[in-house]
């Protein structure tokens, strides 16, 4: 079954005063699963952005059709099939969210960052830990892990796969949903459901690693982990170039959405880094944070206006073993220019306010450090 949370004890309660019109008692009522639900919304649609508008519009829906809410399922299985249906529709009036290395073949390094996709096609970074996302399964039922669920890889994984068969794999393999509990959310067979499954669960292995984030971390362990994230951070503010390159996989991947462009392998990179970013022209700091389920760092670089480190990109990292395998960095700054020129010094353009808030704001992180 998929409820594995027991319900609070004075619900019945809080759902005859929510029936009655007491928004407080449809509150309690709901606030329970708010989090668990935003994370769907996540799986579902690639976008905190986008979760965030799919679980305001859960929720008036849920408060409208309260009436009609008879109790022969959970309330969270109900919540859950509002939920699914809402970002279904959502899905069916966007565009894809992708991340820059299924958009584009590698990018050249000797070009330089390249221009930005100013459309909204990014896959955007979750903050797990700071929506309060738990940790383990869901349910008995369950194949993948919470945090595992939100792991990059993995809702890229997600995104390509045809929106019912994204709906069952979540249902059934994240929240641990039986095929008929699936089936009735989703008002078809339970034959459907099982084929969906089948041909969701191909795909998706044949996008992601074998060995997911929470595996390999937890293997690494804390203080290794720990270890591995200092000396990268410290390689970058000391421009240190060959110290992170040696922490990289031979075939390490970094993007840097907005921007399509991407380098594949440590001698590429290494190119990039020293034309670019590291290039000594700018001087940076960083703040090790969580995002996806994986290691972040918040990288601020000095304004020599502002006498201050600013926001520029949350890069979450990917592991393998010991060695760093992914770099996506989030750049928060304005895609606004029309000539490429402009974004071979893209840390010094203005901050875009909506990226700020997605990569920088909703991880709690500062606004600045100062020098």
């Amino acid at each position: 079954m998929a409820q594995t949370r027991t319900a609070p004890p004075n619900e019945d309660k809080l759902l005859e005063g929510a029936r009655s019109g007491d928004e407080n008692a449809f509150a309690g009522l709901v606030d329970p699963y708010r989090s668990e639900l935003h994370a769907h919304c996540y799986r579902m649609l690639g976008s905190v952005h986008d979760a965030e508008d799919a679980l305001q519009e859960v929720l008036l829906r849920a408060w409208r059709a309260l009436e009609r809410f008879e109790g022969r399922s959970s309330l969270r299985s109900w919540l859950y099939t509002i939920a699914t249906n809402t970002c279904l529709n959502l899905i069916a009036k966007r565009p894809k969210r992708v991340l820059p290395v299924d958009y584009s073949a590698p990018t050249d390094p000797n070009a330089g960052p390249g221009e930005p996709v100013v459309e909204q096609v990014w896959i955007e970074p979750y903050p797990d830990e700071m929506i309060g996302l738990e940790e383990g399964y869901a349910a008995p039922d369950a194949r993948y892990e919470m945090r595992e669920s939100v792991e990059l890889a993995f809702v890229a994984a997600l995104q390509h796969l045809p929106a019912n068969q994204r709906a069952v794999l979540i249902l059934r393999e994240v929240l641990g949903f039986s095929a008929k509990e699936t089936a009735d959310a989703l008002d078809t067979s339970t034959a459907s459901v099982n084929s969906a499954l089948q041909r969701a669960r191909a795909s998706v292995e044949e996008r992601t690693p074998e060995q997911s984030q929470q595996e390999t971390l937890r293997t690494l362990g804390d203080d290794q982990l720990r270890e591995v994230v200092e000396r990268y951070l410290q390689a970058w503010e000391q421009n240190d170039i060959d110290t992170v390159v040696a922490i990289l996989s031979e075939d390490v991947c970094f993007a840097m959405p907005p921007a399509a462009s991407w380098f594949h392998g440590r001698e590429a990179l290494k190119i990039f880094l020293a034309g670019w970013p590291m290039s000594g022209d700018w001087r940076w700091r960083g703040i090790p944070v969580r995002a996806n389920g994986q290691p972040a760092l918040a990288f601020y670089a000095w304004d020599e206006d502002e006498q201050a480190y600013l926001p520029f990109a949350l890069n979450v990292l990917t592991f393998r073993g010991e060695e760093i395998t992914d770099v996506v960095a989030f750049i928060n700054r304005t895609t606004e220019p029309t000539e490429p020129e402009a974004y071979h010094r893209w840390v010094e353009q203005p901050i875009d306010p909506s990226s700020l808030l997605n990569t920088f704001e909703r991880f709690g992180v500062p606004a600045r450090l100062e020098g």
